[in-house]
Formats: C-alpha cells, structure tokens, sequence
C-alpha cells in the first residue's frame, strides 16, 4: 500500500503509468489558520469548598450561525480533572485527542503509583499552547482546567492561545468575562480565604445563573449547556442540561419588539 496522501484514490503507477503530480508544487509560502470558523463561547468555573463546578454551553456557532448544538465542550481527564475549552472548535479536538494519547501514557505507568492531577495538566497546557504560538501557529482556543492539585484542594487556572495562564477563584472565557464573572464575584468578592464559605449548591446555583443571564445576553450561547462538579469523590459530569422556563414570551411586552397595538 502506499502510505502517501497524494496517491490515495488514483490509479497505480506500475499499472496505468507515472503520474502527473505537478499540481502538487507551489510557490506560494507556508500559511496558518488566522480566524477560527466553528466556535464555542464561554466557560464557566467556580471554586468551593471540596471542590469546583465548570459549566460550558453545547452549542458550535459557525460566524453567526447556530450550526451545531450538540457539540460537548467540557473532557474529564482521570481521576478528577475536567478541561473546559472556549474558541475553536477544530483547535478544541486536536486538543483532545492530545489529552486522549496523554491519558493512555500515564495509565501504561500507572504502577508507579503517581497520577496526574490538574495542577499537573494545567502546566502541560500552558506549555502546549505557548510552544504553538511561539511557532506562530497557535491554537485558538482558551481554556478552563478545574479539579483538585496534589494536595486535594481545590484548582482553578486558565490558558489562553497565547500560553497566558491566571487562576482565581472564579473564572470565565469569552462574553463570561464580561457578563457572568461580575455575578460570580458576588459569591466571592474575596481572596482564596472566601472559597471555604461556599458549598457546593451556593457554587452550583451561582453557574447556573450565569448560564441563564448569557443565553439571554450572549447571541453565540444556547440553552442546553453541560456542567461538571468536581470533588475527591470524582467527577459528576452531566452534559444535557437544559434551562428550565426558558422563553421569550416576555418579549411581546417590550415596546418595539414586534407589531405594536397601541
């Protein structure tokens, strides 16, 4: 068989003669992806006490299409580690299968008794992301590592194309940045200090109002979005939720929205 792309699907040279392959040369420079195409929008994460909820919508915006809504944007990584990913969706599988083939690896030496944990994996993906753009080939995409470090406690730290890393006790990518980290601000207005007055349904609650003001706010977010709660226990990972009593029948009460009577 012959392994070379540009000979598959075209007839043997020993048989049929040489071919013409000068359509393949060109003289024109190596070039990279400059603007992601099908995209997702914001990821949310918040920290609390034994743990960290991550919350990303399931829709993959084509321009300003809708174009996929069933696209999963949250990858758990064993034993408690969840990868939130914002931007390029393509960009977003390359990374996972990279995550994938890393997974296989350290299951092989599992019996050293180590594990990676996220603060471990967090530093793999800033190293990623830095080197690709440091090959001025980057990956488009941000993204949002939640989960526990070496010590049990609660991790939560971004990446950007660029290999910028930051971590907070609440985080968010995209029109989150602007539109959900002020509300889940007011959960923690404070330092790390303020994270072990918050449980896991003040944390889980707080994700899902935010989830709710972007599929209002946000035009690239939908209603039926994916979210992870991570504690020492595990990942519990629900990928269909969907926002109850959502509509915009409210709308017809809205002067200049639609035909109006009066």
């Amino acid at each position: 068989m012959n392994h070379y792309p540009q000979a598959w699907g075209r007839p043997r040279d020993d048989v049929y003669g040489q071919y013409d392959s000068s359509y393949l040369h060109t003289a024109m420079p190596q070039t990279h992806t400059q603007s992601p195409a099908v995209t997702g929008t914001s990821v949310l994460g918040v920290k609390f006490n034994g743990g960290v909820v991550v919350a990303a919508d399931n829709l993959a915006s084509y321009g300003s299409l809708q174009r996929f809504t069933d696209v999963k944007r949250l990858r758990t990584f064993p034993p408690n580690t969840v990868v939130g990913f914002g931007g390029d969706v393509s960009d977003m599988q390359y990374l996972d299968r990279l995550l994938q083939s890393l997974d296989i690896r350290e299951n092989y030496l599992s019996s050293t008794g180590h594990s990676l944990n996220a603060r471990n994996l967090h530093t793999y993906l800033s190293k990623v992301m830095y080197k690709r753009r440091s090959d001025f080939n980057p990956l488009w995409n941000m993204m949002l590592v939640a989960g526990l470090d070496e010590h049990e406690a609660p991790f939560l730290a971004s990446v950007d194309l660029l290999g910028t890393t930051f971590s907070a006790p609440t985080l968010a990518t995209g029109f989150g940045a602007h539109l959900a980290q002020p509300l889940l601000r007011k959960l923690m207005p404070d330092d790390e200090e303020s994270v072990k007055n918050v449980t896991q349904e003040q944390a889980v609650t707080a994700i899902k109002e935010c989830m709710k003001v972007l599929f209002y706010r946000d035009a690239r977010s939908l209603d039926k979005y994916s979210i992870a709660i991570i504690t020492k226990d595990g990942v519990q990972l629900s990928e269909d939720e969907k926002l109850e009593n959502q509509s915009w029948a409210f709308a017809d009460q809205i002067r200049g929205y639609g035909t109006q009577v009066n």
